[in-house]
């Protein structure tokens, strides 16, 4: 087929349809004798198979994939595809790590728990505010729950509670109260610092969960054909 019937097969423009041979994507196509690319179904299956990866990993790992399991050793191409399903999976351990997180903090803001309104807090304050003791506040700075900032004084240095540090204490009190272990409190917290683009917002993290739910569904449905590359260059001495 030439390269008109692939766009209308694919939605992908001629140009796209060229930039992603060169880069690999796909094979590189047969020339006819007046120079024009032929090219065939299995094209078709790369191209749809590409769209499919992108969306569920995005674009660069999609094309690097793709590329790769053509080239490396199969042992190898598999594990490159099966750690896409490892991150997926990791993204929606954290996400749910970071919903569980904030909403231990809305149960708790329901509770009698005194309010903490202030921007930043000693960690005098922050124990009162919280009905903490301060070695709780500074075992939890060690086991990398709360990150206070250090500030100099005419003694030395002393902690400073900021916001963040705030919600990251308030974060713990309500998880340890619900039973958590310090590693499962670290992992929330974790998650928390590592997507703060998502804010404070449960329904951010709702839909987070939501779309990384069809990205893996993307990931395998497309898992068949990219399975299938593989396959078919066990027989080629690879």
């Amino acid at each position: 087929m030439d390269i008109a019937e692939v766009v209308a097969a694919t939605g992908w423009s001629a140009q796209q349809i060229r930039d992603l041979e060169a880069a690999g994507v796909v094979p590189r196509a047969e020339r006819a004798p007046n120079g024009y690319r032929r090219f065939t179904a299995a094209h078709v299956r790369d191209l749809r198979a590409y769209r499919q990866l992108a969306y569920a990993v995005g674009p660069v790992d999609a094309r690097r994939a793709l590329r790769g399991i053509r080239t490396l050793p199969p042992a190898e191409a598999v594990a490159l595809l099966s750690a896409f399903h490892v991150r997926l999976a990791r993204e929606r351990e954290q996400a749910l790590a970071a919903r569980g997180a904030l909403a231990a903090v809305s149960g708790e803001a329901a509770t009698d728990a005194p309010p903490v309104e202030a921007d930043a807090m000693t960690i005098t304050e922050l124990a009162r505010a919280l009905g903490v003791n301060a070695s709780a506040l500074r075992f939890w700075e060690r086991e990398g729950l709360v990150a206070p900032e250090r500030i100099a004084t005419s003694a030395g240095t002393a902690r400073r509670y900021p916001l963040a540090a705030i919600r990251e204490a308030r974060i713990t009190v309500a998880l340890r109260a619900a039973g958590y272990r310090v590693p499962e409190v670290r992992e929330a917290v974790t998650a928390l610092r590592e997507l703060r683009e998502v804010g404070a917002s449960l329904a951010a993290l709702d839909a987070r969960l939501a779309a990384v739910g069809r990205r893996t569904l993307a990931l395998l449905a497309v898992g068949a054909v990219l399975a299938e590359i593989v396959d078919s260059r066990t027989g080629q001495g690879s």
